[in-house]
């Protein structure tokens, strides 16, 4: 039975989360503040976190900082703040999805296990992630197929590394741009058109069957890999 840990300061939003979460199989351990947040993830080692973003004794954003610090746990931010930005900021900073206050608790549920289906394919030594014969150094910033190194200029890497990042989720171009190079970037939205197709034609030995970069139409893209 996987662990789900609710940081949320609001005891009736804790209440219909826990039934709800125990009617779907799942074990639940609750954290009220920031402080307890810490405490139960290193104790409980969690497989999701859902992370009320308004706190006391602290904000969701420095709870996710911690997190992001130590481990690739999938976080869920739970918030009243529903403008755009915020969105942005959250998955910026390493949130794995973002759910606006009132929501559906059904709707929770369900993000909760599309999250949990994504591929978890981080390596045990270092922050490497695997996706068949391509491995995807998040540190070193490093790109490798098939055991030779792909050269991507920076300003595509960034892009990449971003894609890694954030797998089966999908951007609009103005997102990434936003996202990955700034907002003082002063170029077309062009720019990740054909830094995308460049990135293509680096992986172009890559096999599609562990994943692609797909372009939605009307959307923007979504580094798509294999559940």
């Amino acid at each position: 039975m996987k662990t789900i840990l609710v940081v949320e300061d609001e005891i009736a939003i804790s209440r219909v989360l826990t039934v709800y979460l125990r009617k779907a199989e799942y074990q639940v351990e609750l954290a009220y503040d920031a402080i307890e947040a810490i405490e139960q993830f290193d104790k409980v080692s969690p497989a999701l976190v859902l992370l009320d973003v308004m706190l006391p004794n602290g904000s969701g954003w420095e709870i996710l900082k911690q997190i992001r610090n130590k481990s690739a746990c999938p976080v869920i931010m739970l918030t009243a703040l529903g403008q755009i930005n915020d969105r942005l900021s959250g998955l910026e900073q390493g949130a794995d999805d973002y759910i606006v206050k009132p929501f559906d608790p059904d709707e929770v549920i369900a993000r909760i296990k599309a999250v949990l289906r994504r591929p978890n394919k981080l390596l045990e030594t270092g922050e490497k992630v695997r996706f068949g014969s391509l491995v995807v150094d998040l540190e070193a910033h490093s790109v490798t197929l098939n055991n030779e190194n792909i050269e991507l200029n920076p300003r595509d890497l960034s892009l990449f590394l971003f894609f890694v990042k954030h797998p089966n989720q999908t951007f609009s171009r103005e997102q990434l741009l936003d996202l990955v190079w700034g907002m003082d970037y002063d170029g077309s939205d062009r720019a990740v058109d054909l830094a995308v197709k460049r990135i293509r034609k680096s992986l172009k030995e890559w096999a599609s069957s562990d994943g692609e970069i797909k372009t939605l139409r009307g959307l923007g893209y979504q580094f798509s890999v294999n559940e």
